[in-house]
């Protein structure tokens, strides 16, 4: 007869979980409590659920700028429900202060958020972010720990006014450096604007990677109903914080894990979302990491489908003209959410134990506003990012063809080529640079490998004397990334990338390219056999380093269509297909 006098028995909870290895786990209970207690904790308190909370606050990052309010709110809410609030800290990482790239360190902070909720005693975690890799690091981390957790985002910022025009970084930051660089204002207009376009605290005000990443998380289930578009110094945000902490004591009671809410179904809807918002390209590579800790992937050609089928929904810059704050006004993601419903999948869960379409129900029939057009009058009447392949990028490229010219979408150029960051930097702004508007811009080595870190510098600035004589836009290609604010015809993400000897690494000054955004190509104007040939003669050194996180990275990062993370944080499943026999 078997033995099931253990089957009842409940799994450990609150601080009697992941105890500390002495050989002695009555002794290591004991010694946990005592020194909590020194920090004057009651046995009455201990002995609720704990919610453990993840503070991202760092003087180096304005973006997370209202952290202390909002661990307050989080803090509140938790009490309020019976839980046990214990805030800890993990990597902060900034857009504008990490070297060489934030993406370069995103996977580093995956690492540190997955193994502190490992590391610690807590029932459920809320997961505090905002700046453009910090969420995507977080549920990365989260999705590979697997307990309850839910997504707190800190909000945008408000924006400024310049000699009367609104502005709000970054989309009016890139602007109004282009204004400059072309020497239409000068160097006192350039610092003035500077002192208005971060007006406050919080993430960048148009849809940026920041917002997409709020916008794609309340997609994906993760936060609150009406979590991704408050700003972050409202008393809106601080209530959602509030929520935020009462919520997660229910998840952690109900055993409502993160595998339940983020499945095929929440990224189909995250999907449909990126593309109606006019969203960063850089959600592409966050989607398709945060999908390989749970085993599935993005299917890049199902992507451009849906593209097809998604309208730009959202007048936000740079797709539009208004800014986060007018999105929140509007109604914020449930405004969208309901425009769009005939394309989600209703069912798929949610954070609040709810489904997606039960949420939208809840929301209630909206109002007029003039931030999120209808279907039958959209923005853009596909959806903002397309997917390109062809010889130049047989895993594919991507094109963000909401903030593109429509001039550019169907184009033949001669290709001048920089080789890396500094070749582009020492050449781009010479005079005696031979480039006229038709040619097409190609950046190399800007990939995962290249850089490394795979850098936002595919938006490549235009050269300045063709600036200055009124040249706005051209098509560039580059295997790196654009940040979300940004706008022009740019081609990005070209996999496989330069520095492990993809086609890209190969191409030449004076070779003919071709776009064309309605056949979703991109190539080069060279034989199979010359390209051949060429790699022949150029044989590729990968990228390595002696020591430290540097070699990690070097050794163990994916291509961007796999989500530029460590191959051994993805899934085993997914590590176990990609081995070589």
């Amino acid at each position: 007869m078997t033995d099931n006098s253990n089957s009842s028995k409940k799994a450990p909870a609150g601080m009697k979980r992941g105890l500390t290895s002495y050989g002695d786990q009555g002794f290591s209970l004991f010694l946990r409590k005592a020194f909590i207690k020194g920090a004057g904790y009651t046995d009455q308190a201990l002995d609720r659920p704990v919610i453990g909370i993840i503070n991202t606050g760092s003087a180096y990052n304005p973006c997370h700028g209202n952290m202390p309010q909002l661990i307050e709110a989080v803090k509140r809410g938790v009490m309020l429900a019976g839980g046990l609030p214990m805030d800890f800290p993990t990597i902060s990482i900034h857009e504008s202060f990490s070297s060489p790239t934030s993406m370069y360190l995103r996977n580093l902070m995956s690492m540190d958020t997955e193994e502190m909720i490992r590391a610690q005693p807590m029932d459920a975690v809320i997961l505090i972010g905002g700046c453009d890799k910090t969420v995507p690091a977080q549920l990365m981390g989260a999705a590979s720990a697997g307990l309850p957790a839910i997504q707190l985002i800190t909000g945008s910022m408000l924006t400024g006014s310049h000699r009367s025009e609104r502005v709000g970084a970054c989309t009016d930051c890139r602007r109004y450096w282009a204004k400059y660089r072309a020497s239409e204002i000068d160097e006192e207009e350039v610092a003035d604007v500077n002192n208005q376009l971060v007006a406050s605290v919080g993430t960048c005000s148009v849809m940026g990677t920041a917002s997409t990443m709020a916008c794609l998380s309340e997609a994906l289930g993760m936060t609150v109903p009406g979590g991704a578009s408050p700003p972050a110094v409202t008393a809106d945000r601080i209530r959602i914080a509030e929520q935020t902490g009462q919520r997660a004591v229910q998840m952690a009671a109900d055993g409502l894990t993160i595998d339940k809410v983020l499945t095929e179904d929440a990224f189909h809807n995250a999907m449909r979302v990126l593309l109606a918002i006019g969203g960063s390209t850089n959600a592409i590579v966050h989607l398709a990491a945060i999908a390989g800790r749970l085993g599935m992937t993005i299917d890049l050609a199902r992507l451009d489908q849906m593209g097809r089928e998604t309208p730009v929904l959202l007048d936000l810059k740079p797709s539009g003209q208004h800014y986060m704050e007018d999105f929140h006004a509007a109604g914020g993601m449930a405004t969208l959410l309901r425009e769009l419903k005939p394309l989600l999948k209703l069912d798929a869960l949610t954070v609040t134990g709810r489904t997606l379409g039960q949420e939208i129900e809840a929301a209630g029939p909206g109002f007029a506003q003039d931030v999120v057009r209808t279907v039958a009058n959209p923005i853009y009447p596909q959806g903002g990012i397309a997917v390109l392949q062809g010889n130049l990028a047989p895993g594919g490229a991507i094109i963000k063809q909401s903030a593109a010219d429509p001039r550019l979408m169907e184009h033949e150029g001669r290709a001048v080529v920089f080789e890396g960051i500094e070749d582009l930097v020492t050449r781009i702004d010479d005079e005696a640079l031979d480039v006229t508007a038709d040619d097409v811009l190609v950046l190399k080595n800007i990939g995962p490998l290249g850089a490394p870190g795979m850098p936002e510098a595919g938006y490549i600035p235009i050269p300045r004397k063709l600036a200055r004589a009124g040249v706005k836009d051209m098509v560039r290609i580059s295997d790196g990334r654009m940040s979300g604010t940004a706008f022009g015809t740019i081609v990005l993400h070209v996999t496989p990338e330069s520095a492990i000897g993809g086609p890209l690494a190969y191409i030449q000054s004076g070779d003919r390219v071709r776009l064309s955004v309605s056949g979703r190509e991109i190539t080069v104007l060279v034989s199979d056999e010359e390209l051949a040939r060429r790699a022949q003669a150029q044989p590729i050194v990968r990228p390595s380093a002696e020591r430290g996180y540097r070699k990690l990275f070097l050794e163990n990062v994916t291509q961007a269509d796999q989500g530029v993370d460590f191959e051994f944080l993805r899934s085993a499943s997914l590590q176990r297909a990609n081995k070589r026999p």
